[in-house]
């Protein structure tokens, strides 16, 4: 190694590292992070962190007891990482040389924490330098893992096939992508198979399930080697190791998603596998892996009707790993009356901000999420941070309560209830012994999964199950008050998702004998002295609102008064359902809410609870995004609150943003929660559309500091919900408070055109992007419609990004939609700007307005694009006919017309009338461009 450490500060660093880990010595822990973050100024920080992580035994000079000495490499090798991830650019070539040819030696060492980290950092390095800035890596560890010279030993061939399996995770796309005329996956797959076979059972799980990354992807490189890659699946189907078992039951289902033909002649010699490995109860991750097979192909259009003839087979397994386990008894049992009991911090689920979806015409919160008794929830981020020592593996954690995780017993029963959707009749047939048998059961565990069998029916075999159901409801309700909590929780969500059969009984009669006693039993749980049952009723009752929607609205005030004990009552956890219940009924219950005697007792529940609740916590989350469903159900009659609420809703933005800036400019600091700016922005446009104009225009002048100042920074933050929200609350500005909103506008407006420019969303995070820009034309739109001529300075810019949305194909059709009613505004005002263009436009114009439904959006846009094509019809020669069919089919309705569109009809006559004296022979003409039914149209409507 040609560089070398000097030793006084090789030694203060490793004493820094070491103090940074410090947890009971705070004062050194913070004091070891302000030296770090000044020591990386210093250009040999990188060499110096890699020479302590690469060396295995302390240097001359540094004394240290094994452990010790271990810390001190760990914390050189995240530092080493974080440098890498958010500096690789400013690393001087020579420093990225010492790296690259130092790190690997760690996948040799004896401690598996140390190879893992050494994974960690090679991944780093290509995933921000990429393939080409380290080619000879990857030929490299496949040597290392296959043993080619034969003298590899067993910890670098299971450190180095970690190593893979993290560059292959984190740089799926990037592997399958051409270097020089080759792509890396050609050679990767082939090996990976290969790898398969090796003596170590580490080494064969970890290529599995490097494989199982790709297999969703679909590269070439992997598909022509699938028969290979099925032939090496079927030999390590009895593999002694479970955790090779476990990847191989994955390869099953995720082949089943991109080639179920390939499944399809093999699918009863797979029932038999994937049933042994479901019933090694022992091992539940494995067992839940097979069962996740079910789910998998019975989700499967080709493939479901496959597993017909297996169904005797298939689901008395189901059944049987319904049943809690004597281990899961062991855990859940001693809940008892815990309704006193504070909840502990790692007991309150994480709770992400639901930003509103994307604007299409309006705007709309998401449906609430309703997980009853199962839902295989992702991470929320996958990536591991500082510490990180895990090898490649996604299992979730496996501590705490049963009930907060994906497993067996739920993979089944979501598996019995995609079965029972498939097949309907047949799978409730051979399930009723079992209910019979079981519903009445003496011992709790299996009266509780009779129940949740009986539950996850219910979507799919509904009818078949409804002449049963006068008799089992009432028995369901009499389980609400059965002894052991965790039947009357499970009965909740049962009775839940019968709910719709009850709100939608036929007579005031038969909703009295059952949907009313369901409503109530339901209700009532909502207070039962179990913290759990307690929120399996209010997730109940949020389905049941939801099924039940306005027919819910008699029974406001005996709901929102038990929704208020509820709030006296619910510990923080609980808490988190209940404004999903209050949230649900606003928004189906709408404006009935507005009435003095149900305002007088919800808002005053709400209130307390949002003085209460710190800017800090996460429950401000869910309860701002209640807020929102509430402003918007109240309208008008929301402006008593509506002060405070706004005041701190901007309180809440500006301090995030500050927070924001210092961990920027100090990386120490943590960035703060972009939660609280999503949800403050949507609880501010819920406001401003919910008021009279005069008091959002109050709002928005009063707010300090000034609101759009504010927007300004969250239209340009780096997160995509963050500017989804922004356009949302941009373009409501632009619709209810446009007299505010302009002066601002040479500011956001070039923010909104550098938004709308598609090279701007990145791939990983594509889905999210559209929705961004979605949001970006709708505003766009908005302000078109208000700002007239002023926007005239920026309509060639915003034309050239609309024409680029509109011509490419992988645009989802709503973002392209938006596209389309933005342009078509852009001509109300400013239509001899636009008019030599039009033939540029037209085509793409018309073929996604076509697909807009009847409304307000479209009609202005019509308009619009009606008084461009006045100004230059020669540019629609190409166009006409597509021109006249939309004008035939258009739906020009009353209901529609406002002071912006009620001549939209005089337009469309004008404009035929135009070609009428332009086209020699134009009834001709007509009848040889549009169909018949169109050409009847048009002469009925237009005099033609």
């Amino acid at each position: 190694m040609s560089w070398q450490p000097q030793e006084e500060p090789l030694r203060q660093l490793s004493s820094c590292l070491k103090d940074s880990l410090s947890g009971h010595n705070k004062t050194a822990q913070k004091q070891a992070e302000i030296l770090l973050a000044q020591a990386k100024s210093s250009p040999d920080i990188n060499n110096y962190l890699t020479y302590l992580f690469s060396s295995s035994e302390p240097p001359p000079g540094l004394t240290y007891t094994p452990d010790a000495y271990h810390a001190v490499r760990s914390a050189a090798a995240v530092m080493l990482k974080n440098n890498i991830r958010t500096g690789y650019k400013s690393i001087p070539s020579d420093s990225l040389v010492l790296v690259r040819s130092s790190v690997p030696l760690a996948l040799q060492d004896k401690n598996p924490a140390i190879r893992s980290l050494a994974g960690n950092i090679i991944t780093e390095l290509i995933t921000s330098g990429g393939i080409l800035s380290w080619p000879q890596i990857l030929p490299e560890l496949l040597a290392l893992i296959g043993n080619d010279n034969g003298t590899v030993s067993p910890e670098a061939q299971e450190g180095s096939m970690a190593a893979l399996a993290k560059v292959c995770e984190d740089n799926k796309k990037l592997l399958d992508r051409e270097y020089q005329g080759q792509r890396p996956l050609n050679v990767i797959i082939p090996k990976l198979i290969d790898f398969t076979a090796n003596e170590r059972p580490k080494v064969r799980s970890l290529a599995l399930a490097c494989i199982n990354v790709f297999i969703p992807q679909k590269p070439q490189a992997l598909l022509a080697c699938l028969d290979n890659l099925l032939q090496r699946l079927f030999t390590l189907a009895e593999d002694p190791s479970a955790d090779v078992r476990r990847q191989v039951c994955r390869a099953f289902v995720q082949i089943v998603e991109v080639r179920p033909d390939k499944i399809l002649p093999h699918i009863s010699g797979l029932v038999d596998y994937i049933i042994s490995q479901q019933r090694k109860i022992e091992d539940e991750e494995l067992a839940c892996d097979a069962a996740e097979f079910w789910l998998s192909v019975g989700e499967h259009h080709e493939l479901w009707r496959s597993l017909g003839p297996y169904l005797n087979k298939i689901i008395p397994v189901l059944l049987e790993s319904m049943v809690y386990s004597e281990e899961d008894i062991a855990t859940l049992e001693g809940g008892g009356n815990d309704e006193d009991e504070d909840d502990k911090a790692e007991d309150i689920k994480p709770t992400f901000a639901k930003s509103k979806s994307a604007k299409n015409a309006s705007a709309g919160g998401e449906e609430a999420d309703q997980n009853g008794g199962y839902a295989k929830v992702s991470g929320a981020d996958d990536n591991l941070d500082e510490g990180e020592i895990e090898e490649f593996d996604d299992d979730e954690d496996d501590d705490g309560n049963p009930e907060d995780r994906w497993n067996l017993r739920k993979c089944s029963a979501a598996a019995l209830d995609v079965f029972a959707t498939d097949f309907r009749d047949p799978v409730f047939e051979t399930i009723l012994p079992y209910l019979m048998k079981n519903l009445r059961h003496e011992e709790w565990p299996y009266r509780e999964a009779a129940v949740l069998a009986l539950g996850a029916v219910a979507e799919g075999c509904m009818d078949v199950v409804t002449p049963h159901l006068p008799e089992l409801v009432p028995y369901l309700l009499s389980l609400l008050n059965d002894p052991e909590p965790l039947v009357r929780q499970i009965t909740c969500w049962t009775l839940g998702r019968y709910s719709s059969w009850g709100a939608n009984l036929s007579t005031p009669e038969l909703r009295s004998q059952f949907f009313e006693p369901m409503m109530e039993g339901i209700l009532m749980k909502m207070l039962d002295p179990n913290k759990r049952v307690q929120e399996a009723g209010a997730s109940a009752f949020a389905h049941l609102e939801e099924k039940a929607g306005a027919t819910i609205t008699p029974y406001c005030e005996p709901i929102i008064r038990q929704f208020v004990r509820c709030f006296e009552k619910y510990k923080d956890r609980n808490m988190f359902i209940l404004y999903d219940c209050v949230q649900t009924l606003a928004e189906h219950v709408g404006h009935g809410l507005a009435k003095p005697e149900l305002i007088n007792l919800l808002m005053p529940a709400l209130i307390t609870r949002w003085n209460k609740v710190s800017d800090q916590s996460r429950e401000l989350f869910p309860l701002l995004e209640c807020l929102s469903y509430v402003a918007s159900a109240l309208m008008e009659t929301f402006a008593p609150f509506a002060l405070p609420v706004f005041s701190r809703c901007i309180k809440i933005i500006h301090q995030n943003l500050e927070e924001y800036m210092a961990a920027v400019n100090n990386p120490i600091l943590d960035n703060p929660d972009k939660d609280f700016l999503v949800t403050s922005l949507d609880l501010m446009s819920a406001i401003i559309q919910a008021l009279e104009g005069e008091q959002s225009a109050a709002l928005v002048s009063g707010s300090q500091p000034r609101l759009f100042d504010l927007l300004t920074f969250c239209m340009e933050d780096p997160e995509n919900d963050v500017r989804q929200s922004s356009y949302a609350l941009l373009g409501d500005c632009a619709k209810y408070v446009f007299p505010q909103l302009q002066p601002f506008l040479p500011t956001l407006l070039p923010l909104l055109i550098q938004q709308l420019d598609l090279d701007s969303i990145l791939d990983e995070q594509i889905e999210t992007g559209f929705s961004v820009v979605n949001n970006a034309c709708w505003s766009a739109g908005e302000i078109a419609i208000q700002y007239g001529k002023g926007l005239a300075q920026y309509v060639e810019k915003l034309l050239q990004r609309f024409l680029e949305i509109l011509g490419n194909p992988e645009i989802p059709k709503s973002v392209s939609e938006n596209a389309a009613i933005a342009l078509g505004r852009l001509g109300l005002d400013n239509a001899e700007m636009l008019a030599p263009h039009l033939a540029t436009f037209s085509e793409p114009f018309l073929k996604s307005i076509n697909s807009v439904d009847y409304t307000l959006e479209k009609g202005t846009a019509m308009k619009g694009f009606l008084l461009i094509v006045v100004l230059n019809p020669q540019a629609m020669e190409k166009d006409l006919a597509r021109l006249f069919t939309t004008i035939a089919r258009y739906k020009v309705t009353q209901e529609l017309e406002t002071p912006l569109t009620g001549d939209l009809q005089k337009i469309f006559q004008h404009t035929l009338d135009l070609y009428k004296s332009l086209v020699p022979d134009f009834g001709s003409y007509l009848s040889n461009q549009v169909t018949p039914n169109d050409l009847n149209a048009l002469r009925s409507t237009y005099n033609l």
